[in-house]
């Protein structure tokens, strides 16, 4: 009997997966995602310290078979969007890409988008620079 993997795991899976299809433009990540939950009707923020000069690539995914659809962005330090997104055709994923010009803490937004199915879900992040 196969072993299932765990809504995270599986956010977590395809959440890598985004990582390795930007490996070969110089990104590098780290080794780990983080994973949580992503609540239908609230959303996430995550706080990441970004360093100027470094370009980033963030990749935040759910699992591919959930119906959810997920989009985001990076907000700067004036709590405006910056940066550039990149959504996967069928809606389970997005890259985040953005160059601050000063070191500081950033938020990276994620919310469920209006297309895809409303529900609780597990929810994946991974970082890279380059």
């Amino acid at each position: 009997m196969p072993i299932l993997a765990s809504p995270a795991e599986e956010a977590e899976a395809a959440a890598q997966a985004l990582a390795r299809d930007q490996e070969n433009q110089g990104y590098m990540f780290r080794a780990e995602a983080r994973a949580g939950d992503l609540k239908k009707d609230v959303g996430k923020a995550v706080r990441m310290q970004l360093f100027k000069g470094n370009e980033y690539c963030i990749g935040v995914a759910v699992p591919r078979q959930s119906g959810v659809h997920v989009t985001g962005a990076v907000l700067g330090l004036d709590g405006q969007p910056v940066g550039e997104i990149q959504p996967v055709l069928d809606g389970w994923g997005f890259l985040l890409f953005f160059k601050p010009k000063k070191t500081g803490v950033y938020v990276v937004t994620i919310r469920e988008a209006e297309s895809g199915k409303q529900a609780d879900t597990a929810c994946a992040i991974i970082t890279g620079y380059r």
